[in-house]
């Protein structure tokens, strides 16, 4: 394990991207440094990289226009495709003035064309008024036309074909009528209602978000919620600390509790209270009202002299750390261990690692929308290619590390009607704010990520997936998912941006282990901050033996039988199941020397 004095260390050439990508290999000697000539010319390089990344948000210009230039150039070599195209225009010409004579007299909204069911931008009933409705239907037709140019070309790679239309999407996103007033029947109303105050109040709003961004701090909006104080406020102690993570204990409230403790691994590239927000959704609450020893790591906001922190830091100093620490508090104990999106992925390749050396060391595994084979990773994948990465990477090699603002752009291009345009709307143009929640706040409570973390798990993961495909190595040797043998617990949701549930789902193929499969219902967030007591969820949920045969993703959803509730239940029955008899809650506990270090949510998750 690493030590205090490891922060801001140099990496070695096995680990580190320094190394000119054109260099030779030395297999079985000592690598010679290329001669400083060269160090000079990829240090302008990657500096003029790392300052045009300014101005594109990140986006590698050259990946962009490669895709482009595929797709324009497959296009005009496609006479076909092109008078398909001329005559979907024509139709659709033909469709949009038919959907302009009203039948029997009587105005029929979307005659045309209907919102798909993920847009919600045209829901209300204001706009199936005729005039708004065929605005709405025009633009929809010409956005569903554009869509239609990028695919079916013969010869053109998909890759390049997503990233074209994916840009050609957030273009005409831009020009939605939803987001200008004289089209938005939302704020015309709000205009006639308050004589035009409504502007008044969006510009005080503009101006206080304009300030809070100048001044580095998060919007006023998204600061509703204090940790320690509002969410996070699950009582516990911190028990272990490291230069990258605190590990915390929450404090027992029921007089037994299993005697297997639960470990959680969250990621890194948010705070952890996303699964302690306030006490009615807390799923920390829940393990703990259901009489389950929990413990949660909290990881550390890096600054730039973690820069050289990577992948292997965070499995060695986070996973390997905590598992050790609990070890030492409950000795003898087997561990079910939990992780959520990265943190799940993390865990899965510690786990590997585990099984091989320690098989009795964990008891169960649960991955929360984690992913461990990255092929099906959605449209976060159009940013993966080695164009995009290397870009990333001379970025992050000039600033130490990922900044949460470049981070949080990548996540609303994702969702740019949701996250960004219905935002300005309503706040600049409605001249209201939303209702606080606490999502809201955690979402903006982002943390920076190391520059050679960022990049190990960038290149190893999404870009080569070196884990699923056997060739990721821990302490020289690589680990197979194959080898997890113990029972699993496996979470994909239904509408998730970031980690598709097929993609999720592919552990089944990988592991050999009886593994628990739950789609539930929501996205990448709102899936698994579900509880009990809160209305409109759902699940469907089937458990694969070992020894069972594989069953594809779509022949999985139409098996699985569904149920109405929370996924929490079934994973608390899952977790009770793999557990051995309750305990009393004092004879479980343990006497940690010197103390705890200090009571939740700790330190790490105030450092902003």
């Amino acid at each position: 394990m690493s030590s205090p004095a490891s922060v801001g260390r140099i990496p070695t050439a096995s680990n580190s991207n320094e190394v000119l990508a054109g260099a030779p290999p030395n297999v079985g000697t000592t690598p010679v440094p290329p001669p400083a000539s060269e160090i000079a010319v990829d240090a302008i390089d990657r500096s003029f990289h790392a300052a045009l990344a300014r101005f594109t948000g990140g986006l590698s210009p050259a990946a962009l226009a490669l895709a482009f230039a595929d797709w324009q150039l497959h296009l005009l070599a496609s006479p076909g495709k092109q008078a398909s195209l001329a005559g979907r225009a024509i139709q659709s010409g033909f469709d949009f003035v038919d959907a302009m004579v009203p039948r029997h007299a009587t105005f029929h909204p979307w005659t045309a064309i209907r919102p798909p069911e993920n847009d919600r931008r045209f829901i209300g009933t204001d706009w199936e008024l005729p005039s708004f409705n065929l605005l709405a239907q025009a633009f929809l037709l010409t956005q569903q036309w554009w869509h239609s140019t990028t695919t079916g070309i013969h010869g053109l790679a998909h890759s390049n074909a997503a990233i074209a239309d994916f840009a050609l999407r957030q273009c005409l996103d831009t020009m939605a009528p939803t987001n200008f007033a004289i089209s938005n029947p939302e704020v015309l109303r709000k205009i006639m209602e308050t004589g035009g105050g409504n502007f008044v109040y969006g510009l005080h709003n503009f101006v206080e978000d304009w300030q809070a961004l100048l001044a580095g701090a998060r919007l006023r909006s998204d600061r509703t919620h204090v940790v320690g104080k509002d969410v996070a406020i699950t009582p516990g102690k911190v028990v272990y600390r490291n230069e990258l993570i605190e590990l915390i204990q929450y404090s027992p409230t029921t007089p037994t509790v299993r005697p297997e403790p639960v470990l959680i691994v969250p990621a890194w590239i948010m705070k952890y209270y996303i699964l302690d927000l306030s006490p009615r959704n807390s799923l920390v609450r829940y393990l703990v009202e259901s009489g389950f020893t929990v413990f949660m790591i909290s990881w550390k906001n890096p600054t730039p002299e973690y820069r050289n922190f990577s992948l292997e830091d965070y499995r060695e100093l986070g996973v390997d750390a905590a598992i050790a620490a609990i070890n030492s508090l409950r000795p003898g104990q087997a561990i079910h261990a939990a992780g959520y999106c990265l943190g799940g992925t993390l865990l899965s390749i510690a786990a590997a690692r585990l099984a091989r050396e320690r098989p009795d060391c964990l008891r169960t595994v649960t991955l929360l929308a984690a992913q461990t084979d990255f092929t099906e990773a959605g449209e976060l994948t159009l940013f993966i290619n080695e164009s995009q990465v290397a870009f990333l990477e001379d970025m992050m090699w000039r600033q130490g590390l990922l900044g949460t603002a470049q981070m949080a752009g990548a996540f609303q291009m994702l969702r740019t009607n949701d996250l960004l345009w219905s935002r300005v709307v309503r706040d600049y143009m409605v001249g209201e704010r939303a209702a606080p929640n606490e999502l809201m706040s955690w979402n903006a409570d982002a943390t920076r990520m190391p520059y050679q973390m960022h990049s190990d798990y960038l290149r190893r993961l999404f870009l080569n997936n070196d884990l699923a495909e056997g060739r990721y190595q821990v302490n020289g040797r690589p680990v197979a998912l194959s080898d997890l043998h113990m029972p699993m617990f496996v979470v994909g949701t239904l509408r998730d941006h970031v980690a598709p549930w097929k993609s999720t789902y592919k552990i089944n193929f990988l592991a050999d282990a009886d593994i628990t499969y739950v789609l539930t219902s929501g996205g990448h967030n709102a899936g698994i901050v579900a509880p009990p007591a809160e209305e409109g969820h759902s699940y469907q949920m089937l458990t694969k033996k070992a020894h069972d045969p594989y069953v594809g993703a779509d022949e999985w959803i139409q098996r699985a039988p569904s149920h109405e509730g929370s996924w929490w239940t079934e994973w608390t029955r899952f977790l009770a199941a793999h557990s051995g008899q309750p305990v009393s809650a004092s004879a479980a506990g343990a006497e940690q020397k010197g103390g705890p270090l200090g009571d939740a949510p700790g330190s790490y998750v105030l450092e902003q």
